[in-house]
Parts: structure tokens; sequence; C-alpha cells
């Protein structure tokens, strides 16, 4: 049976890769109605590079949307940076579109290499009740020529992981998720993936978000060291920190999780599980639902090959359960969602915002050198502080004149979160973190 379920992965896996390398399979368009690609191209609206920076400009929230394969815009040099940016190849664009934009109202512009499939893509984005759309036809190329602002859509086109494992420190690995909410295209890997290896085995700090998911990441370890996996920690109770953790019970791993963090994914399981599978779809396969081998409280040690590891958990913060990994010799500290740095941090209806400031100053005493944050490459605990703590401590005293004012929650749209609008997820979050921190501090 493992043997069959691994050469079904290996095939789910191949065909995956096969299908978004092959650029040239999303070439054959079919214009609609018989028409021409030039034909198409003249009765649809389009806009120049300009026009283009100039929309970005005035609506930050319009939805980008390249064509081409992934692998193919990696080759290409990348996408078109913007706060909603996207890939979603031709071919599947009627399958993805409505997950990726719910809204059908809601402003896109879609675009490709050199506008060959983009103007069809457009007229199928039309069918389906699309109303506000627009077809950049300059395409990449042009924008890429004209040094304007391009980012990778994947780091590792050929493996599920968003990018491979780098070294931060001796012995110390982390694969960097994306800074994004999890999608298809990161194959649910926007958070950090990290491992330490000793001489007598590897613990890995997160499960990673599916079995597919957990399986790349163990495959690239295996390349590294020849010693087994002993350990797996969940840093919290979310779907990207746990449901991997399918794939990690089948290696005889042992599960490590914090207790509260345990309670809420046993509570929340179904339902992190489902949301996952509808987004990840084909990508999810091989995934169910694990409960860890062991929990702790406050603190557990981990003695393992000379290197020592504590797992703390400093109280409430991000989310129920929230582990971070010190290792005092190194001065490093895996920090997972107790700090953020390169996206905006979420406030979920059960962050406990005062907690976590509160909370702060233990993470703070470590006195750690080395951070590797939850989400964003490793760094340093001042700039983790700026973009946590202090963002903390804004957020909640702008709301306190808010409350002391007489205002209400309307009023929590007008804070100025300027200082923070270059973290990625800006436009998803600072609002609603404004207003869960009101509804929040209204009954303190």
């Amino acid at each position: 049976m493992e043997n069959l379920r691994n050469l079904v992965a290996a095939f789910v896996g191949t065909a995956l890769m096969m299908f978004t390398q092959a650029g040239h399979a999303q070439d054959v368009v079919f214009p609609p109605d018989n028409q021409s690609l030039e034909e198409i191209r003249q009765s649809i609206p389009n806009v120049s590079t300009q026009e283009l920076q100039d929309i970005l400009k005035a609506d930050p929230n319009t939805v980008l949307i390249d064509v081409r394969t992934v692998r193919e815009a990696n080759l290409m040099g990348g996408i078109i940076r913007a706060k909603r940016s996207m890939t979603i190849p031709r071919g599947w664009l009627e399958f993805r579109i409505g997950d990726a934009v719910a809204d059908k109202d809601a402003p896109i512009v879609i675009y490709c290499g050199t506008n060959r499939r983009s103007p069809a893509a457009f007229m199928t984005l039309k069918r389906l009740g699309y109303t506000n759309v627009r077809n950049y036809e300059d395409g990449f190329i042009k924008w890429r020529e004209a040094g304007l602002p391009v980012e990778s859509p994947d780091e590792a086109p050929n493996n599920f992981l968003y990018s491979m494992p780098q070294k931060v420190a001796d012995g110390v690995w982390s694969a960097i998720g994306q800074t994004s909410p999890s999608t298809y295209e990161n194959t649910g890997h926007n958070n950090n993936l990290s491992f330490v290896i000793t001489d007598e085995g590897v613990l890995v700090f997160n499960g990673g978000g599916s079995w597919l998911l957990a399986r790349a990441l163990h495959d690239e370890i295996k390349k590294i060291t020849d010693q087994p996996v002993k350990y797996v920690v969940l840093e919290n109770g979310q779907g990207h920190a746990a449901l991997g953790a399918s794939y990690w019970r089948e290696q005889g791993v042992t599960i490590i999780a914090q207790e509260d963090g345990a309670a809420e994914f046993k509570e929340r399981g179904e339902q992190i599980f489902e949301s996952a599978q509808n987004r990840l779809k084909d990508k999810f396969y091989g995934t169910f639902l694990v409960e860890p081998d062991e929990v702790f409280s406050d603190k557990k040690i981990i003695e393992m090959g000379g290197v020592r590891m504590e797992l703390i958990n400093p109280g409430p913060a991000h989310s129920p359960g929230d582990i971070m990994l010190w290792m005092p010799d190194k001065k490093l500290v895996i920090s997972g969602d107790m700090a953020f740095h390169q996206r905006l941090l979420p406030v979920f209806d059960n962050t406990d915002t005062a907690g976590w400031i509160e909370s702060w100053k233990t993470f703070a005493a470590l006195e750690a050198e080395i951070v590797i944050p939850g989400h964003g490459t490793p760094t340093t605990m001042e700039v983790v502080t700026k973009y946590t703590l202090d963002y903390l401590v804004f957020l909640r005293g702008e709301v306190a004149k808010i409350l002391d004012d007489g205002g209400d929650l309307g009023d929590t749209y007008n804070i100025d979160q300027s200082a923070y609008e270059h973290l990625d997820t800006f436009e998803f979050l600072a609002r609603r973190n404004a207003a869960r921190i009101y509804q929040e501090m209204e009954f303190e």
C-alpha cells in the first residue's frame, strides 16, 4: 500500500510539473466566434505600459493576472509586481478564476508575454461574467524592458516548495515561503519550513500545508543529510503548520505541539482541512487530519546530538499554542508567528493583541541575534520589533483614541496605516486588523 501510495504521489507530482512546464500547450488558443487574434485585439479594451502604471497607482487593489505558466514566467524574468498579482495559466483560467477572484466586478488587468494569449483569456473572463476587465497589450516583455518592478511567481518552479531550503546557520536551514496568502500557485507554501540537523537526527519546525508539500521538504532534507527526521514541531494549529503532519505520521516521526494549539486544531480541523482542500485541489492529494503525538504546556527541551533546542510557548499572541524554538548556543530563534516583518501581521478572531504585547517580553528576553520568523527571510530582533511589537502598540493606541472619543467601528477604517503599506498583504489585512482590534478592545 505504501509503495502504491508513493507511486501515485510521484505520478501526480510529475504530471503537475509537466503540465505547468508545458508552455507550448498553453499557446494553442482558439479565438471565439471565428474571430482572428488581431480582430480580438482590436475589439477589447487595451491598456499601455504607462496606462497600467497609472491604473496600479490609482487603485492598488487592481488584480493582475498573468496567463503564462509558472515555469515560463520564471524563465522570462518573473511577473509584474503589484499588490494583487497572480499567475493563472491560460489552460486553467476557467477552473481557477472563481477561487482567485470571487467578485466579478473587481478591476482586472490580464496579460501574457507578448499579447498572444491574453486577448483570448480576456474573452474567456467576459464569458464567465467578469465585468471590469482590461488587457495589457504591451505584455510582460515590454514591462520588464522598461525596468519596471517584477517578482518571481515561484523561486523553485520544478518543486512543490516555493523556495529551496537555505542555510541560515551551522545545522539550521529554512525553506522560505511566499509572503502572501496560501494559494494554488504557491502550493500552500506561504510560511517558513525550517529544520535543524544534528549528529543524531533532524528536527523539522512546521509540518507544512499538505502531504505533498511535506514530502517535497523531506526530499530536500535527504539531499542535505543522511540523518533521519525524528521530530516535527507544529508552530500552532493553523493549516500551513499542521496539515502536512499526515505525511510525517506515515514516516514514523514524532509530532509535537503546544496543548492549546493542539486543541485548536482538533476543534477546527475539519474546517481547516476543507478550506485547504478547496484551495489546493489536486495538490492536496494524500492529506488527512493528524493529531500530535506529544503536547506540552509552557516549555519542552529536546537534546539531540549535543544540540539543545528549547520549545517555548511565550503566552497569548498571534494564535493559540504559538511555539518558538530557541537555540541558546547559536543565539538563534525560530519565532514562528510570534514575529513578522516582510508581510503585515494578521489579527484573527482568536488573536490576543494585548497578550501578544505582554508575551513579547519573554521573546525579547532571549536576546536572539538571528530570527527566523514565521513568514519572510531571516532577520534581527530590531526588525521584527519594528514590524510586530511597534505595529501592535501603534494600532492599539489609535483604536484607544477612537474609543475614548466615542467613535465606532467605522472610524477604524480611517486610521492612517500608511507607514506599513509597503508590506505584503497590507491591502488585505490593514483595515481588517484595525476592526478586529476595535472589537477586542471594546470590552477590555
